[in-house]
């Protein structure tokens, strides 16, 4: 199974030569970083630990992802997407690829059950207000909507992805449950950021803009 690793990052200086570093190479083919219009040492910090770098001038986290998707080679089967801050543990990605592997899922998601205390309160009412809003709307009984999954690089094809912003993880839980696919959570560990600050959980309104994405497009119908 050829894997592929997308990071989106945003002035993660201080925190993306950690996050790359730990990326588990005995099951990633490759690892792109997508500089999403970074003012700081992103990039070089991102290049030197061994990722390949692309940049996405478009501010999104959706964009970014998208930049990510299309600069990793055709060969990748499965697309593992994880954030640049260090509050996911790559070495866990395994723990998201074996149900993939093993043909029980198309879609994993990395719940944050574990240190979940490290996810901020007004963070964790978002986050749970969404859930209960696909639970109602589409029948999904989802636990966490987060930015750690790894999904079938066939199935993120026949998506058709569209949200740009915030709400690209819900976008994409939403479009795979239509389809009837299969989605699998598992648990992994939710921590601190290693540096920097949060450009979504660390503010109140990093937060509300984040949420009124999520619920933006938890909402709209999906094709």
């Amino acid at each position: 199974m050829t894997v592929g690793v997308v990071i989106p990052a945003l002035n993660e200086e201080a925190t993306i030569d950690a996050v790359v570093a730990a990326v588990p190479r005995r099951v990633t083919d490759e690892i792109v970083v997508v500089d999403n219009g970074s003012s700081d040492r992103t990039a070089q910090v991102a290049g030197g630990a061994g990722a390949k770098v692309v940049r996405e001038e478009r501010r999104g986290y959706g964009a970014a992802c998208a930049r990510g998707l299309a600069s990793l080679s055709q060969a990748v089967e499965v697309v593992v997407f994880l954030d640049g801050d260090g509050s996911q543990d790559p070495r866990e990605m395994e723990v998201l690829l074996t149900p993939i592997e093993r043909g029980e899922a198309d879609l994993v998601l990395g719940i944050r059950q574990r240190g979940a205390a490290a996810h901020p309160i007004h963070a964790r009412v978002g986050n749970w207000v969404v859930t209960t809003l696909l639970r109602w709307r589409y029948g999904l009984r989802l636990s966490d909507i987060p930015p750690f999954r790894a999904i079938r690089r066939s199935l993120l094809a026949e998506l058709r992805m569209r949200e740009m912003t915030y709400g690209w993880p819900v976008e994409m839980v939403v479009r795979v449950a239509r389809r009837g696919r299969r989605i699998v959570e598992v648990p992994v560990t939710h921590r601190p950021r290693l540096g920097g600050q949060s450009k979504v959980a660390g503010t109140f309104w990093g937060s509300l803009k984040a949420g009124c994405a999520f619920l933006t497009v938890a909402l709209r119908a999906q094709d």
